[in-house]
């Protein structure tokens, strides 16, 4: 009779120990899900923060190149428009909407080649400079946030994960990307926007005169 209690103590305690073993192992994996999740949440938080720091910086760049041309109000209605996909949107929305804003700023840069005294203005090169600093930022969290959803896509896509994910409700994530047909588009410059002509630099006055003389 003591026999058999032994036999059932010794089986009760490897029983104990298995479920203590199945039980460390899956909070280990989950606590392991949740690292990562976490961490792509916060790469997503800091593309947030720069993403309306460029949005914000916009309207100033439009109230600078007011009196040069009037191709500002089609970019403001555009960027206004996409305030919302930036805000809310999902990674996908706010990848396309990041890459809209990107072309009307190139077409921006490009028309105003055409006018030197805006190039040379203080305000549009400080606004210029913030704007490329923010697109390296941009380019750098959005590298960190594509390299941490790879490592948590794998892992709830892989085993032992595979079998955890479902359970407790972890879903894959979307990369930041452009979208691939605007990724590839060219840059389009509307000039037919610009409908205020370029202001005559004062050496061209001079030099009519002169070869009016």
């Amino acid at each position: 009779m003591l026999f058999l209690l032994n036999i059932f103590l010794d089986i009760g305690i490897a029983v104990l120990v298995l479920v203590f073993i199945v039980l460390a192992a899956v909070a280990f994996i989950y606590n392991g899900l949740i690292a990562k999740r976490n961490r792509v949440q916060n790469a997503s938080a800091q593309i947030d923060v720069q993403l309306k720091r460029r949005y914000d910086l916009i309207p100033n760049l439009v109230d600078t190149v007011k009196g040069y041309m009037k191709y500002e109000k089609g970019v403001l209605t555009t960027v206004t428009q996409l305030r919302s996909s930036i805000v809310s949107g999902s990674m996908q929305d706010k990848a396309a909407a990041n890459n809209q804003i990107s072309q009307a700023l190139k077409s921006i840069f490009a028309v105003a080649e055409n006018y030197p005294d805006l190039k040379a203005s203080v305000n549009f090169q400080n606004l210029q400079t913030q704007l490329t600093d923010t697109e390296d930022k941009i380019a750098f969290v959005r590298t960190s946030y594509n390299d941490y959803v790879l490592d948590y896509n794998n892992a709830i896509q892989e085993m032992p994960g595979m079998f955890f994910a479902n359970m407790f409700g972890f879903r894959k994530m979307d990369f930041f990307q452009a979208p691939e047909e605007q990724a590839k588009e060219p840059v389009k410059v509307n000039f037919d926007d610009v409908n205020s002509p370029a202001p005559t630099p004062k050496g061209d006055k001079k030099s009519k005169s002169n070869s009016a003389q």
